[in-house]
């Protein structure tokens, strides 16, 4: 799987940790910065990250910052994304299978690495239920292409 990624410099260090984990599993990491633990501003990061989901060449998206917050938010603002903030394997499994999120949001500050990494794994391996969800996320995209 193709999986694109973007922090700021609060998620730099974990996001290093995402991608060896992600790496060591098979995957292909689109890495979208930041490159180190200096100040910068994350929309643009989340935003690209985002946009390869979108448009290709990645299946699935993370990004990463202190809170995860601005970072889903960010995601979020891209025509297409179902970004999720997850903390535990409880929502991350919602996420994939009620809303087909297709972008994980993680709190550096708040998450250890070995928790994000078991989140993070629980997401992959979740598939979107369908069902009743289909016409919820096609509710979802008409607000969304209302809004644009």
């Amino acid at each position: 799987m193709r999986i694109a990624i973007g922090s700021d410099h609060a998620g730099f260090a974990l996001k290093q940790v995402v991608i060896a984990h992600l790496r060591d599993a098979g995957h292909d990491i689109d890495d979208h910065g930041t490159d180190s633990s200096a100040p910068v501003d994350y929309p643009a990061f989340c935003a690209a990250a985002a946009r390869a989901v979108v448009r290709g060449p990645a299946d699935l998206g993370i990004v990463i910052g202190g809170s995860g917050q601005g970072e889903q938010i960010a995601a979020n603002k891209v025509h297409g994304v179902r970004a999720a903030l997850c903390h535990d394997e409880f929502t991350a499994r919602l996420s994939r299978q009620h809303n087909d999120a297709n972008v994980i949001a993680f709190g550096a500050r708040i998450l250890a690495p070995e928790l994000a990494l078991v989140i993070l794994d629980t997401w992959l391996a979740t598939a979107f239920e369908g069902g009743r969800h289909v016409s919820r996320l096609e509710q979802i995209a008409a607000i969304e292409a209302e809004e644009c």
